[in-house]
C-alpha cells in the first residue's frame, strides 16, 4: 500500500503535540494491518467531504483520508473534529 500526504496534512501534523502525532503513527500501523478494528471508526463521509473517508486518532483528533483505488491512501486533514467539520 502507497501512503501519500497533501502539504496541508503534513503542515497540520507538524503543529500537532508529539503525543497525538505518535498516536497517528500508531493508528495509520493499525489501519494498515487490520482496517476492520473498530477503534479506528473508517466510515465514508457525505456533504462537502463526500467521497473522503475519515478515521479516528483518539477522542477527538480525526484524520480525513481518500482511497485511490485498493493501492494508495492519500492523507488530506489531519485535527480536531470541531477544526475539520466546523
Amino acid at each position: 500500500m502507497l501512503i501519500r500526504y497533501l502539504p496541508k496534512f503534513k503542515k497540520q501534523y507538524k503543529k500537532l503535540p508529539k503525543k497525538i502525532q505518535q498516536q497517528f503513527d500508531a493508528r495509520l500501523m493499525l489501519m494498515l494491518h487490520d482496517p476492520t478494528r473498530p477503534e479506528l471508526r473508517l466510515h465514508p463521509l457525505q456533504g462537502k467531504f463526500k467521497g473522503y473517508w475519515s478515521m479516528n486518532v483518539n477522542g477527538d483528533i480525526r484524520v480525513i483520508y481518500l482511497m485511490h483505488g485498493e493501492t494508495m491512501i492519500i492523507f488530506a486533514l489531519i485535527g480536531s473534529h470541531s477544526q475539520l467539520f466546523g
